[in-house]
This record gives C-alpha cells, structure tokens and sequence, in this order.
C-alpha cells in the first residue's frame, strides 16, 4: 500500500538507502547523458535533498565572476556570499542549478514511477496466476497428489549451528550433565575441531542440505574408526559402544527440552505441509509463494466460485473449447506456430496439440457426475488417468475436435440416459384435533409416495400422546411425485377387519421442495366429527447431483415443444459434455420431451408480447433452432440462465439487460445464491479483481507463466525448514502437474525451465540433488533426440538451443563439483549426492539417448576433474597453514616485542631453516589428514559409481604429493648441510605410504626415498665417524668412574649406537634392499665400536694391574671394577646391537661375542694371576722355614717366641687381602656369573698353588710358622669362598682334600712334638711312614 505524499513535503522525504541505491542504478544511464560523467560523485544516499546534493554538477568557477543581475536575489542569499569572490552572486548560474535540480528531481520521479509501474505490472501478474492456480486446486482432473515421497529431514540454520557449537562446548568444559569416559570426549572434542569448527560445516549449512541425521552420521563414521581400535572389553560388544555414544551425542545435540519447545511447534507445523494436502493447505502455501493476501484470495475464491464444481467444470470446457479454436487458428495461420527444427514438425505439432486436447476432454469426462457441488474440506479427489485413445461415446457426449462440427449428438441420446434419482424424506412429528377419539386409544400415520415402493408406518401412541417424530426415506425417480399422508386410529372391535381412518393428506414434491417443521391441514371423512385434524410433517426432496436446475417455465420450440405452454423443466447432466433440457410430467420418471444442449448459446431476451404467460424470457440458439424460455421470476431466470451457461460452455458471458437487472438487483433476496454471486462479484470488481477473474486462459503464455510459477514455488521451498535440495512437497507437485496438463505447458519446456532454476541455484552454493538435475536432464534430452518420452515428437528450436546451453552449464558445473569435491560434498554428506553427480555426468557425456558413452571419455573427464582437485586441495591446505602459522608466530612477535631488535632479527634469521621444516611438516599432517578423510568418506562412493575410480583416486593421491614434493625439495634445498631436523617430516610420511597399499612403492614414495636416501646415508657416516672421535676422546680421557651400567665413555657410546639404529629402524625404510643394507651396516658398526672398545678397556685394565701392589696390601680398585663392567655391558648389549630381532643374520654378534668372551676371560685371568703373585710371594717366605735349608735353624730359633703369632698375622693379611678385593668386587661388578666365574678359578689356582707347594714337601715335615699360616689361609679362604656361593664340588676339589689330609698331619705331628718337648722325652716319629702315606692319598 502507498503512503500519501503531498508535493510540499516532497523535498524533505525520506528515503531508504536500499531503495534510493535501486532508483540510482535504474537512472545512471539518462543522468550521464544529462551531464557529464565527472561531473557526478556518488556517496551513501539518505535522503532526496541528498540524492540533489550528489546529482547537482559542481559549480563553474567562472561562473563566479559573473556580475550580479539581481539585487534582491544578492539579498537574499547573503550566507553564501562569502563564497563568492564578488560583492554579490550571480542570479543566473542559481537559476540553471535550480533548474538543473528540478530536472533531476523529474527524471528520479519519472524513474520511481516506472518502478511502480513495474512493481504493479509484477502484481498483476501474480494475481492472474494465482487465479490459474486457484482453479487447478479447486477442480483437478489431471494429476493427483504423490504419496511414495521420501520424508524430508528438517534443516539447520545458522543460529542452529551455533547453539550446537556452544551444546558441545558446555559438554567439553564439563557443563554438562552427561556422564561420558575419555575415549568418548576424546572423540567428541576430534569431530568439533575437524568438523563442526570448520569451513565445510559452514558451507553445508549455508547450502541448505545440513541436518540433524548428518552431523550424526559424520560423528559415527569418525567414532566407527576409533572404536576399532579400542582393545575388546569381555562381555561389551564394540556395536553397544557405538549406540552408547550415539545416544550421547544426540543428547548433546538436542539439548534441553526448553531450547527444543518452540522449534519443535514450528517443525510439527511444517511436517503438516509435507503430506498430502488438502485445498486449504494448498491455497494457503500458493499464497504465500504468490504473495497473494488473504482479503485478495477471498475475494477470488468467492467471485471465482472456487467451492462449485459445476462452475469450475464449466470453466474447464469453456477453456477447452478456446484451446480449440486456438488450433484452428493455428492451423490456418502458421506464422502462429514456433519454429521447430524440422519444418516439417508443424503439421505434427498441430496433431500433437488436439491429442493433448482430447486427452483433457477424456479425463475430464472420465469424472463421475455424480459428485456433489461442494467437495470435501479434508482431502482431494483421487482421479484415475486415461490413455490418449478417447472415443466419443454412444450418449454423444463431448465431439473429438477432429470431428466434423455439423454432426449431431441428439441422435445418440436417448431417453433412457437421462435417469434421475431422488430421496424423500417424511417426518411426521404430531397430531393435533383429534377429539371424537378417547384419549386411550391408539392414532398411527402411514406414509406413502408414488413410484417409492412400500407404504411406511409409524408406532401406535395413545390420542393424548401423539407425538412420533418417525422418518421415513423414499426412493423415487421422477421428479414430480406425491406424498399421501394417512391417519389412522385403532378399531378395538373383534368383528373390524381394517383400522378407522381419521383423515389424509396429499402433498405434491418438486425437486425444488425443501419444507420445514409445518402444520398441515387434513382432510377428513364426511362422517367424522373432527373438522379440524392437522398433522406436523417435515419433508425434503433432496436433488440428484446429475440435475443442476430444474422448475416450471414456459417454453417453446420448433421440432421440440412445439406449443408455448408451462412446463417442469430439469437441466440433466449425462456426461461431463452433454446436457439435456428435459420436460417432466408428474408421476412419470422418463421426460416428455427432451433436447441437448450441445452447440446451443443462452442469452437473455427482451420480454415478448406475442406469448401468453411468463414475465422474464431467455433463450438457446443454435443454427436452425432456437428454445425460448420464460419464467415469473428474474432470480429464478438468472439461476437457470446461469446453470445453462455452465452446460453449454460458450465463450460469450450472457450479461442481463442494465435496467432490467437493475431493477431486479435491488428486489433480490439478501440470501439467495444470486444476491450472493452478484455481490461477490461486484466486490471483486471494486477491488479491481474482475480483469483477473475475466480473463481468457487461452490468451496468455502459459509457458512464461509457469516459469514464473515454478521458480517462485522453488523459491518458497528451499527457504522453507526442510533440506529438501530442490525436491518439491507433494502438494506443489500435484499443483504444477496440473497447471502443466490443464494449460498446455509442454513437459520439455517444464524441465527446462526446472533444470535451469536448479542449475542456477546450484551454482550460487545451494545443495540441488544431482538425482533430481538427472531426472530432468534425461526427460528433455530423450525429448530432444526424439524418443518421445511423453508423447511429444515436435522439437522447438527454442527447446533445442536452450538445452544445448543447460548442457554445456550443467557440464561445467559438475566438472566444478568433482573438482571441488571435498568442498561441494563436505564429509560426503548429502548421502549419495557425490555418486548421483558422477552419474549424471555419465548421461550429459552422452551424444544421445541410445548409444553410451565410451567408459574411456568418462575416465579422461573424471581424470582431468581430480588433477584439479588435487592442486585445490594443496591450495587450500596451504593457504590454511599459513594462515595458523602466521597467527601463531603473530602472538609469538607480540610475546617478545620487548627483545632487542638486532638480536630479534639474527634470531629469526637462524630459526628461519628449523621454521620452514616445521611448516611443512604441518602440511604433511594435513595432507595425510585430508587423504584419510578421502578415504573414509568419498572413496567408497566414487568405486560405487565406476569400477575403476580406485585407480583415478590413487592418479588423484600421487598428484596430489607432487604438489608436496616440489614444496618439499624446496625446504630440503634451503637447509643448512648436515642438519636431520627433515627426518621427521620422512616418518611421518613414509609410515603413512607404507600403511596405505594404494600409495606403497607408488611414484611419491619412490619420490621420497630418492630424496632421503642420501641424507641417511651422510647421516650415518657421520654418525660413525662421530662415534669413533668420541670413543677415542673418551677413553684417552676416561677415569674409569662408575657411570650406569659401565663409564661415561661406555655409556654414551653405547647410546649413541642404540638412538642411531633405533632412529634408522623407526624410519622403516620402505626399499628392502637399502633397508638391509642400513641394518647391516649398522650392526657391523656396533660390533667395530664394541670391539674397539673393549681393546681399550682391556689395555687400561692390564695397565691397572700391572700398575698395583703385589703384597697382601692389594685391594682391587674400583676403577677395574668399572672396566669389568664396561666389558660385560657389551657383552650384554651386543646381542641388540649386533643381531636382527634376537636372530644373529650376520654372525657378528657371534664374533663380537667370542672377542668378548675372550677378553672377559683374560680380565679373569690377570684378576686370578694377581693374587697368585701374592700368594706365592707368601709361600716364599713360608719356604726360608723349611727343613735343611741354611737359614731355616736360623729364622727358628729367632722367632721361636712368637712363631704362632707371626704366622697367623701373615696368613690373615692374606685372607684379609682376598676378602676385600672380593668385598669390592661383590659390590662393583654387576654381572653375578662372572664373579663366580672368578671366584671359582681364584679359589682353585689358590689351591692348586698350595697344593703344589705341599707336594714339593712331601718328603720334609713343616715348620710350625708354616703350618700356622697355611691353615689360617685355607681355613679362612674355605670359609670366604663358600660364603660368596662357590659350589662344594668346587670346595672339596681334590687338591682341597689333599692339602687338607697334610695339614692334618702337620698339625697332628706338631702336637706330639710339642707334647715330647714339655716332658723332656724325645720320641722319634716314623715320618717317613707318614709322609709316603699322604703322598700315596695326593696322587690318588
């Protein structure tokens, strides 16, 4: 509605910036041609004076120097001269702005009505439209609603997206109350940041097609994996984790059932929308995809008699009858017909057009007429299709526009056809009058009508009583029928064969009749005494549906009612075509007379004065024959005048006389059915509705129109809450099914015109099922080849250009799709949407509708599509990097903006190298990860739709790491030399290759091993060179300090050969033949530097010992216990060092081994030979006592006096000796068998020794200083060894045994010497007995 404006107040209107902006673009093309172009500088329009201000040249400085003309206008404009260099302005430049600005101010005028005009026009047309579509609604014949349509699932908007966003935030900080494990936030907080965070998620709310079930089936796809992988719990399936987590996530998803109220009203609304609709809901949506109001929708729907089927019916014939005059307009003048392709189409296309009308006059006479005029408000008729063979049948209904117009339809009718039936229905309620009767007896009523079968009757009620309300239904068929009403009163008499009657009453019933609750007066026998018996009846005679008006009127005719007469006439409908005029006489149900109404014309006539009887005429003409009609009054006129214009389906609307029917309009009965269509029609005519209502269907161009229609309604459904990617609702189907049959739009130019809105929406971002741009694209390109798929032959040249276009639009845009796959189908959601495109792209490759296209064109096409997705894939992943490694090293600046300059650049110079392997590690990470998710999501769709997309999918992956390498070459390049920061980017990468069996020993990694392989051969070499510096600096350094399991130098190169075979193993060289190579080398390294190694420590371990004491002060030092350790630490690791997996390939764990074992054993040795040197040096000294030697009476006799204490002091020093050097080793040396090991050869040279050193005397006795020190030796060792573990087969050895037996015998004879000395008795002992028995066990 427009806001009323005066001129005054026009300067200072405001106007939008929306609509100004509109108005300038609309204008800029007359404002250049009115002034120049840089005269003009556009700014933000607000308001009139304004858009002046903008549209106003600037001013002339010239023109400034022009002398003033005009005193008073000097006066006037005194605050703008001080602008002016002169004492005054100008009044005639003034006078050319202003001028200039009324002429803007009418161009911006003129240019707003235009707008108007054009809005108006817009209006208009959408009016008329809906006034098309009205009639479909209310009266289809043609389509009817789907009902196998696939539910549409509700669509999440924006805000949607972001209060699920902040749902899995509150769950992720612990808001929440749903208990979950780790695993599963884990796997909540991976969806939100790969997912729900990212562009794509955005995308695919943004393009309509995001709902509920996908997020959903994105999280199981994702937890799927995971759960995989999770180790099995006994008596929990991974299927019950995975609808556990399910139920959670929908939990999260849906929130609280506060938050879901409101929506959940608006989608139980809208779910109302998406079944099968009835003609509210369907008026309702049109309105609304129309902007149609509701006073407008009324006005129409009254004034259009939307809710009578008989009007709408005729309405259809009426257009039906244009469609064929159009035809043969058409075929008599062919500059009217398209221009088809082949010029031979014409004729084919004229015999196509009266097909399509013979199909509609088919299903329009296959309805039954037996429906009622007013449908039901709760549903839609059901209507059954019929194939194009209609024939015209026996009752001559409707003519094939093939026929020829004289042939005549009444010869085919007969009366026989016109049937009719009626239902009468006959209350009798009560009696009053009846008095000559005593108040006990019984009354009962009969009911009785002609031609309705059997007589009813009511219940017996006592006189006093007599009250029934008893309904009787009757059948008939003529219209003309009489009631006969009897009362009766029951004879109680024995001898009375019949009931008394009381009285009776006929009623004569037209279909007309229609009588409530009334008293009747009866009439009663000439010997009754009651005068004055009335009876209270109901009765209606309900009109068949068949008889559309029906009455008496006076008529005459030529052939038929010859004579002007007053007759019942009935207006029967056979068929949806055929109407008979029929007179009635009473109780006969066949007519008297009768005449069809085919090719007739009604009209009102002028009264005529030559016929006796009636008030208001009308008549039917048709060539040869004219009826004329009269009735007694005018309402009654219009009503059969109407119904008869309905039956003929003449074009020409009768109009009554203007002052005939103004004089009737204004005796009209407010509440009769004319009253009510002239003044619905008068309303609608005052609302400027009756253009609309008017109009010929015939004259418009439906097929622009139902473009409009169409992208309308698409419009209105994809902004609707269901994702339904272009799919219409049942209703909206059924509408533009209709619509197309009823108005002749042809099903190529439906698709088209659908395939282009599609398209053009799909293009903007929109998701449009693939399925749906295929259904079309299949009907019109099997139009267009010519395969007929709705009948239609004819090609329009128009069709035929426009579906090149589409084709080569949709073409590119799924070349776009498949290109841009991972954007257009984010996680692989909308489900199939990637496989249809990829089928559809199969059907536009192909050149027609039969021959296929060549499996190799589809694979060159898809192949081209993936290399580009490849380099957009790369793009994308690294414009993301950048962008986060710009944020991260932004706040890092920010951190240390408070670091000197200098030292800040030098820093970021150095850390420039380290900086770019990051970055390209990161990149590698996410290529892995965009992979991953290719295969996850997108790899079982593309083999679903081609048997060979695996190998173009693996074509895709290796371009794909092309683009990488090249970025990676150029990282390699820009490191220092001998720097290995790149080595993790090899890992990662190479794990992810040799893991994937498409891309294992593919180009890439042949790529990568060829860009790595000299970096670890350097890396070892100078590995190895390392290690051998280091262990040459160490051990020249080392002092022998315990340091883990050996000493530093030990330690660190054992390290060092361990991180360097380990590092070397983790990066699972993918060449078998330079992985073995590597591992042989390495393990040859390891043996090398353990081997050196050991030497070294061997000669510092002899340099030791050579280097300590040799008497009984010798402790063993710890440094020689570290280096017995060092060598039993390799010894210990050179089986990891030196063998594969516990398997000695290569033997050098073997040798290494033998070498180490040697070397032990010669540490053993010089450890053993140490306390052997000591040990002698004893038994020397214990030899300068020994019998017959010069110095022994000499050393006897000085030490008489304290043999035994000198003695044991020696023996002890030496056990003291032994016990702390084992002490000491007990304590250092780590490996417990070669302790024992040495203990058990220390004990046996020691006793061998001894043993040795009392066989060289067997034949001499002991000198009491030498038995002492000896038995303190082995008494004491014996105790020491034994407490260290050595076995007692090793204890009790023989030599033991022997030296044993002989200190017995020393100590026995020294005892008895002893004895003898104190009693002053020399007893001489058998010692040689003695001595030769001790010899003899020895050598035993």
């Amino acid at each position: 509605m427009l806001a009323p404006s005066s001129s005054e107040d026009e300067d200072d209107r405001e106007y939008s910036t929306s609509s100004r902006a509109d108005t300038l673009s609309l204008t800029s093309d007359r404002i250049n041609q009115a002034s120049p172009a840089s005269a003009f500088h556009l700014k933000p329009v607000v308001s009139a004076a304004s858009v002046r201000s903008l549209l106003t040249p600037a001013s002339d400085p010239a023109a400034s120097n022009v002398p003033s003309q005009s005193g008073l206008h000097a006066s006037t404009n005194r605050t703008e001269r001080s602008i002016s260099p002169s004492p005054s302005m100008s009044s005639e430049p003034i006078q050319k702005s202003m001028h200039h600005q009324n002429s803007q101010d009418q161009l911006l005028d003129q240019v707003n009505g235009e707008r108007a005009e054009l809005e108006e026009e817009k209006r208009k047309k959408r009016l008329q439209l809906y006034v098309f579509v009205s009639r479909c609604i209310a009266y289809p014949f043609n389509a009817k609603q789907p009902t196998d349509m696939s539910r549409r699932a509700f669509k999440i908007q924006k805000a949607q997206l972001q209060l699920i966003k902040e749902r899995f935030t509150a769950f992720l900080n612990g808001d929440s109350q749903i208990a979950a494990d780790e695993a599963f936030i884990n796997s909540v907080k991976y969806y939100v940041e790969i997912f729900l965070k990212s562009e794509r998620c955005t995308r695919l709310v943004q393009s309509n097609a995001c709902s509920n079930n996908d997020l959903r089936e994105i999280f199981k796809k994702i937890i799927e994996k995971r759960i995989r992988i999770l180790p099995d719990v006994d008596g929990l399936s991974k299927e019950t984790v995975t609808n556990s987590w399910l139920i959670k996530f929908d939990t999260i998803v849906k929130g609280d059932d506060d938050q879901r109220k409101g929506l959940r009203q608006a989608q139980n609304t809208a779910t109302a929308f998406e079944l099968v609709q009835n003609k509210d809901q369907l008026y309702e949506i049109f309105q609304n995809i129309l902007g149609i109001k509701k006073f407008e929708h009324q006005l129409l729907f009254n004034a259009l008699q939307l809710e009578n089927s008989d009007e709408q019916a005729a309405a259809i014939r009426r257009e039906l009858d244009g469609q064929m005059q159009k035809v043969a307009a058409m075929e008599k003048n062919r500059k009217l017909l398209p221009k088809f392709i082949v010029k031979e189409m014409e004729s084919l296309f004229l015999e196509e057009l009266r097909s399509s009308i013979n199909l509609l006059m088919a299903n329009l006479e296959s309805l039954p007429v037996s429906k009622g005029t007013t449908d039901s408000k709760y549903g839609l008729r059901k209507f059954k299709r019929y194939n194009n063979s209609f024939r015209r049948s026996r009752r001559g209904t409707a003519s094939s526009i093939k026929s020829d117009s004289g042939e005549s339809s009444e010869a085919a009718l007969t009366k026989l056809d016109v049937v009719l039936s009626f239902n009468v229905e006959v209350i009798v309620q009560e009696v009053q009058g009846v008095k000559s009767v005593q108040p006990t007896k019984l009354l009962y009523c009969t009911m009785e009508v002609e031609g309705g079968g059997e007589k009813l009757q009511t219940d017996r009620v006592e006189v006093s009583k007599a009250h029934w309300d008893t309904q009787g239904d009757f059948t008939i068929t003529h219209p003309l029928t009489i009631v006969k009403v009897r009362l009766f009163v029951e004879n109680s008499r024995m001898i009375s064969m019949s009931d008394k009657e009381l009285g009776k009453l006929l009623v004569k019933l037209t279909p007309n009749t229609n009588r409530t609750a009334e008293w009747c007066k009866m009439e009663t026998p000439k010997n009754s005494p009651d005068h004055d018996v009335k009876i209270r009846l109901t009765m209606r005679m309900d009109r068949p549906q068949n008889l559309k008006c029906s009455g008496y009127l006076y008529v005459i005719g030529k052939h038929v009612w010859k004579k002007w007469k007053k007759r019942f006439m009935a207006l029967v409908q056979v068929s949806q075509y055929t109407f008979a005029m029929c007179s009635y006489k009473e109780k006969k149900s066949d007519p008297t007379e009768m005449s069809t109404l085919d090719g007739y014309t009604v009209d009102y006539t002028e009264p005529v004065t030559d016929y006796d009887g009636g008030r208001f005429f009308f008549s039917i003409t048709k060539e040869g024959e004219t009826f004329m009609f009269a009735s007694d009054d005018d309402n009654e006129r219009h009503l059969w005048v109407q119904a008869m214009y309905r039956a003929t389906g003449q074009a020409h609307k009768p109009q009554p006389p203007a002052s005939i029917a103004a004089t009737n309009n204004a005796k009209a009965p407010v509440n009769s059915p004319l009253s009510r269509i002239q003044g619905d029609a008068d309303k609608a005519r005052k609302h400027g509705m009756d253009e609309f209502i008017q109009a010929d269907p015939c004259q418009f161009d439906h097929a622009d129109l139902f473009k409009i229609l169409q992208t309308l309604t698409l419009d209105y459904r994809l902004n609707d809450m269901f994702a339904s990617l272009g799919w219409f609702n049942p209703g909206q189907i059924f509408v533009l099914d209709e619509y197309c049959a009823r108005y002749g739009v042809r099903g190529c130019h439906r698709h088209l015109t659908y395939l282009d809105e599609l398209l053009g929406r799909a293009e903007k971002g929109l998701a449009i099922d693939a399925t749906l741009m295929h259904y079309s694209f299949a009907f019109c390109a099997s139009h267009v080849h010519g395969n007929r798929p709705d009948g239609i032959g004819t090609v329009i040249l128009a069709e035929k250009d426009k579906f090149d276009e589409i084709k080569d639009r949709l073409r590119n845009f799924l070349e776009y799709q498949i290109t841009n796959f991972r954007f257009c189908f984010p996680m692989g959601r909308p489900e199939g949407a990637l496989k249809a495109s990829l089928s559809l792209v199969e059907r536009v490759l192909m050149k027609d509708i039969v021959t296929p296209v060549p499996a190799e064109e589809v694979k060159s096409l898809i192949r081209k599509c993936l290399e580009s997705a490849a380099l957009v894939n790369y793009t994308k992943i690294s414009a993301q990097n950048k962008s986060e490694d710009d944020a991260k090293h932004s706040t890092s600046h920010m951190a240390n903006h408070h670091n000197d300059s200098h030292h800040h650049h030098q820093g970021s110079m150095d850390g420039q190298p380290l900086r770019k392997i990051e970055d390209i590690l990161h990149i590698a990470e996410l290529c892995i990860d965009l992979l991953q998710e290719n295969q996850d999501f997108y790899a079982e769709e593309f083999k679903s739709a081609f048997d060979w997309f695996s190998d173009l999918l693996v074509e895709h992956s290796e371009i794909f790491w092309s683009l990488f390498a090249v970025d990676l070459e150029a990282v390699l390049s820009s490191q220092p030399p001998d720097t290995w920061n790149a080595f993790p980017v090899f890992q990662v990468l190479n794990d992810y290759l040799s893991n994937e069996p498409s891309m294992s020993g593919g180009k890439f990694h042949q790529q990568l091993k060829d860009m790595f392989a000299p970096l670890v051969v350097r890396y070892v070499d100078l590995m190895e060179s390392s290690i051998a510096q280091s262990i040459h600096k160490g051990f020249e350094k080392e002092t022998w300090k315990p340091h883990g399991h050996g000493c530093s130098s030990s330690e660190d190169m054992l390290w060092k050969l361990n991180a360097l075979q380990t590092f070397i193993s983790d990066l699972h060289w993918p060449d078998e033949v330079f992985a073995k190579h590597l591992e042989q080398r390495l393990k040859l390294m390891a043996a090398d530097m353990i081997e050196s190694c050991v030497k070294r420590t061997l000669e510092a371990y002899e340099g030791w010992m050579a280097r300590s004491r040799k008497s009984t002060d010798f402790v063993i030092p710890s440094e020689v216990c570290v280096m017995i350790n060092v060598v039993l630490h390799f010894k210990s690791e050179s089986l990891k060092l030196c063998a594969v997996s516990g398997v000695d390939k290569h033997q050098y764990h073997t040798k290494i081994d033998e070498f180490i074992e040697k070397i032990s054993g010669e540490m053993n040795r010089h450890f053993v030979d140490k306390f052997v040197e000591i040990l002698n040096g004893i038994l020397v000294k214990l030899s300068r006592y020994d019998e017959g030697s010069l110095l022994a009476p000499i050393f006897s006799l000085a030490k008489a006096s304290t043999t035994s204490n000198i003695s044991g002091d020696l023996g002890r020093q030496y056990v003291n000796c032994l016990r702390s050097s084992m002490e000491q080793i007990r304590q250092r040396v780590t490996d417990e068998l070669f302790i024992l090991a040495m203990f058990e050869r220390l004990y046996t040279s020691q006793m061998t020794i001894i043993c040795t050193w009392l066989t060289e005397r067997m034949d001499r006795a002991l000198n009491a200083h030498q038995v002492n020190c000896l038995s303190t030796i082995i008494k004491k060792s014996f105790a020491e060894f034994e407490l260290q573990g050595i076995p007692e087969e090793v204890l009790n050895s023989k030599n033991y045994q022997t030296i044993q037996n002989r200190m017995r015998l020393e100590e026995a004879t020294a005892a008895v010497s002893e004895t003898t000395s104190l009693s002053g008795l020399r007893v001489s002992m058998p010692k040689f007995s003695m001595l030769e028995k001790a010899k003899k066990m020895a050598l035993s």
